[in-house]
């Protein structure tokens, strides 16, 4: 049966694969800095660790201006505020690469990431709806493996890239790609896109549920610990499992591809059993990261247990995400930022408790440490998202069986006289 948008299930309208792509792009941005350090600290004249932050201000640039931004742009046409945000995130790249100035570089990141906020936030409204139902988890999965993808893809060729060109030709090269990506929105997304019925106070009034909250501290907490390990994972690799600094780039190519098929997995599997396939893989994940700690100091183990990591902990990620969206109900675009907020929160705050941990008498096994324990927290907002699930059906079924047990058990009522 097709579903309400028109697709049948196990099929998505290629709209949903264009919108990925323009996330493949903005994950690319966000985290192929990391491989450009050097060069920008160099060209700018300021220290490796000032360059870094770039990923700092990218980051906070996100984590508020994703609500922000779905909030400034709530009164647009969905199709009208993603050319937009294309078109900004091309000027900041513009702007970016022509500039000398550090301190203008770094204004065009949080630019930048302002842009990619509201991307992410209408982008996934969009994709969702036109999935329909049927398919809403797996377009969400979709969605996220294109930022998934730009870890396995986007940024080594960034970064090598990088080595040639200097820092400034990705630049130019994620500048000419999003007006590109601005090009296929506005081909193939429809006009009719309205949202005047959308009001700011129906947002606001969606995030009264409990539940909603719940989903999102799972969301925050499963990046929070699979991220709190992935940053300082390249010291674990060459220090604690002896793996050469040359061959860390294909450890990492296979945590990309671990995370890819977990959002593939999450995505096809979510919309069926959401609350069995999100704590079953958030319990693995904490498991992967305890193992770690013992058993990182051989190579093979050690690579092993960063592709189940990628694999593990990114099939939680296209399941809550999609869970967010259908509690928010009929106003899902604060939603969807407050999504990508969360997520954002996780890798600041997991990373930094993280750093903590290493410079600390735990030295290499903190990281996991802290990640196993921030991951093992992921199954508490979970649960309870479990038995409030169980509880609500439990609730229905009684009230639809109430009229009949009533005349079955009791006798019959004699009407009131008024």
């Amino acid at each position: 049966m097709p579903s309400a948008s028109g697709t049948t299930p196990g099929k998505l309208p290629f709209v949903v694969w264009v919108l990925a792509a323009g996330t493949f792009l903005m994950g690319t941005t966000e985290f192929v800095v990391a491989g450009l350090l050097p060069e920008l600290a160099g060209d700018l004249g300021v220290s490796v660790s000032h360059a870094g932050l770039l990923i700092t201000a990218f980051a906070i640039g996100m984590i508020i201006g994703s609500p922000t931004m779905a909030l400034a742009t709530l009164r647009l046409p969905q199709r009208r505020t993603l050319i937009l945000a294309l078109a900004v995130f091309c000027l900041g790249h513009l702007v970016a690469a022509l500039s000398t100035s550090f301190t203008i570089v770094l204004a065009a990141r949080v630019v930048t990431a302002l842009a990619t906020g509201a991307f992410w936030s209408v982008g996934f409204v969009v994709a969702t709806t036109a999935a329909g139902p049927h398919n809403a988890t797996r377009a969400t999965g979709v969605m996220i493996g294109g930022l998934t993808l730009a870890n396995v893809v986007g940024v080594p060729i960034g970064s090598f890239a990088g080595q040639f060109t200097g820092w400034r030709g990705p630049f130019w090269a994620l500048a000419v790609l999003s007006g590109l990506a601005a090009v296929f929105i506005g081909r193939f997304i429809p006009a009719q896109e309205q949202r005047v019925e959308v009001s700011i106070r129906a947002e606001v009034r969606a995030l009264r549920q409990g539940r909603l909250w719940l989903a999102l501290a799972a969301a925050m907490l499963i990046m929070g610990g699979v991220l709190a390990t992935y940053t300082y994972v390249t010291p674990l690799l060459t220090d604690r499992a002896g793996i050469p600094a040359g061959a860390v780039p294909l450890v990492l190519i296979a945590f990309g591809v671990g995370a890819l098929g977990g959002t593939t997995t999450g995505g096809r599997l979510g919309d069926r059993r959401p609350m069995v396939t999100t704590i079953t893989a958030a319990a693995a994940t904490a498991l992967v990261l305890l193992l770690m700690i013992p058993l990182s100091g051989n190579p093979l183990t050690a690579t092993l247990l960063v592709f189940l990591m990628g694999l593990t902990g990114f099939t939680v990620n296209p399941v809550v995400t999609a869970l967010a969206m259908r509690f928010a109900g009929d106003a899902p675009t604060l939603t969807s930022a407050l999504t990508t907020s969360a997520f954002n929160t996780g890798i600041a705050a997991g990373s930094a408790i993280a750093g903590m941990a290493l410079d600390s008498s735990l030295g290499l096994t903190g990281p996991p440490l802290v990640g196993t324990v921030i991951a093992a927290l992921t199954l508490l907002p979970l649960i309870a998202l479990a038995v409030h699930g169980a509880s609500h059906k439990g609730r229905i079924v009684a009230q639809s069986s109430a009229p009949t047990d009533a005349r079955r058990d009791e006798p019959a009522q004699v009407p009131s006289q008024h």
